[in-house]
């Protein structure tokens, strides 16, 4: 017997030495790995720099350092800068932001902040019925299931879309800030997410037992209310509670009062805020990974159990840009998501050579929008308010400037501003007013949406 184990072991010994030259790193390929580092003057330098360094101050593009051009020959402004501070709550801050400017304008209000934590306190509970009721629709399917192994691991967040704030607004109305402020929790969002994902995830698996040991469905439904229940509580706990009725004094651009009004959440959506958002709105995305002219909608990507999954027309990014600018040229703000790549966040400038990586490391960076895409390198993940684009004599765009919630001291003046250039590259959404979207458009956006999975990595939630 032992015998035959040294042979075994000597077979296994030499089988792994065979995929080390097939495919491991032998010592020859170590040895010549070796050569790409000579320790020169230079290399050492560079290696010493690094080390004591952040790489992001090294790679500063100093030729791009000169002052920019902040002047917009189209541009919505609004009062007041918003701040998301530590929380993936862009999306709704993006949503509300775009509403309360056209309040403003509207009633000619010296400022006007919606309640953000209102607002995520249903989103955060319908989020977690979301959750429980897929696990109730997924109990038959195996833990394995791709499906099942993907609500647990996303049982609940902070971050979101716009269909998010279209079907919560549109649900439970708006309250001024005033009404219901921030909490710690609300702004600090880590630990409230990382106990309800627990709760919710216990709770999913003890519904999938009852499920297995033959519950019907109403005493599913029952211990899920219950579950619920318990969710209620620990929001109220967190982020307050929610009023359903409250006064608002209307001030004029002064802020001198005019007028004290009694309000539901409901009545104060219908004078303050939008009341078309499930119905005028339209998504846009630019995808070059996909086909274009083409409706797709995500799966599990919604707030809503019976709300309506993210869906969006994929189209090139010069349709999108022609539709931007009308928005824009009628004064209307636009929800407007992107990647982050190469964000000079102090400046507030979003361009192509900000920082230089390559010539640091040696090497070139060259992927184009597609080849992030499909890489996992690069995807929508931040939310902000689309306001102004400056046109050249052609009518063409030079550059574009976003609002953020990151607070007024944040970027330029709270905003940021993109190069044309970086747009092509890194913007990926945009909400648009139906008026805005040519009837082609429209035509596509009514079509049956090709169903993608909620795993597709290029629509993780917007933080």
């Amino acid at each position: 017997m032992k015998k035959y184990m040294t042979l075994a072991c000597l077979m296994a010994m030499a089988m792994t030495a065979q995929a080390q030259q097939q495919g491991g790193i032998s010592a020859e390929l170590l040895n010549q790995l070796k050569q790409s580092y000579q320790n020169t003057p230079a290399d050492k330098a560079l290696r010493n720099a690094i080390g004591s360094n952040d790489i992001k101050k090294l790679v500063v593009n100093q030729e791009n350092q000169q002052a920019f051009d902040t002047h917009f020959s189209i541009e919505v402004p609004s009062k007041g800068i918003t701040n998301q501070r530590s929380s993936g709550r862009c999306w709704m801050f993006t949503g509300l932001n775009v509403m309360r400017a056209k309040a403003i304008a509207k009633y000619d209000l010296p400022s006007l902040e919606f309640s953000q934590v209102y607002t995520f306190f249903y989103d955060q509970l319908e989020k977690s019925n979301l959750f429980l009721q897929a696990i109730i629709d997924t109990a038959g399917q195996p833990m394995e299931d791709q499906t099942v192994q993907w609500l647990f691991k996303n049982p609940i967040g902070d971050g979101g879309t716009f269909t998010g704030v279209a079907d919560l607004v549109m649900k439970y109305g708006l309250v001024p800030k005033e009404v219901m402020p921030e909490t710690y929790s609300s702004e600090h969002t880590g630990a409230m997410s990382s106990l309800l994902k627990q709760k919710l995830r216990e709770g999913g698996l003890r519904l999938r037992e009852k499920s297995a040991k033959g519950a019907k469905p109403a005493e599913l439904a029952a211990y899920k209310n219950e579950l619920l229940g318990t969710i209620y509580r620990m929001l109220t706990l967190t982020l307050g509670v929610p009023p359903t009725e409250f006064n608002y004094v209307r001030k004029d651009a002064k802020g001198n009062p005019l007028e004290t009004e009694h309000h539901t959440p409901k009545s104060f959506l219908e004078k303050y805020g939008d009341t078309s958002l499930l119905t005028d709105y339209v998504m846009v995305m630019n995808d070059p990974t996909r086909d274009y002219y083409k409706c797709y909608e995500i799966a599990y990507d919604r707030h809503v159990y019976d709300g309506m999954n993210w869906k969006y027309v994929n189209l090139p990014v010069e349709d999108i840009k022609q539709m931007a600018i009308a928005s824009l040229k009628d004064g209307n703000r636009m929800y407007f998501s992107s990647d982050l790549g190469q964000m000079d966040s102090q400046r507030g400038l979003l361009a192509m050579n900000n920082y230089d990586y390559a010539s640091l490391m040696g090497t070139t960076f060259g992927m184009n929008k597609k080849e992030r895409i499909m890489t996992f390198t690069s995807g929508s993940a931040h939310a902000m308010t689309l306001m102004a684009v400056d046109l050249d004599e052609a009518g063409q765009p030079k550059k574009w400037m976003v609002e953020n919630s990151w607070g007024a001291e944040s970027g330029y003046k709270g905003h940021l501003i993109m190069t044309d250039e970086w747009f092509n590259e890194y913007m990926f959404r945009l909400v648009l007013n139906t008026k805005y979207v040519p009837e082609k458009v429209l035509k596509v956006f009514r079509q049956q949406p090709v169903q993608l999975p909620a795993w597709d990595p290029m629509f993780a939630e917007e933080e």
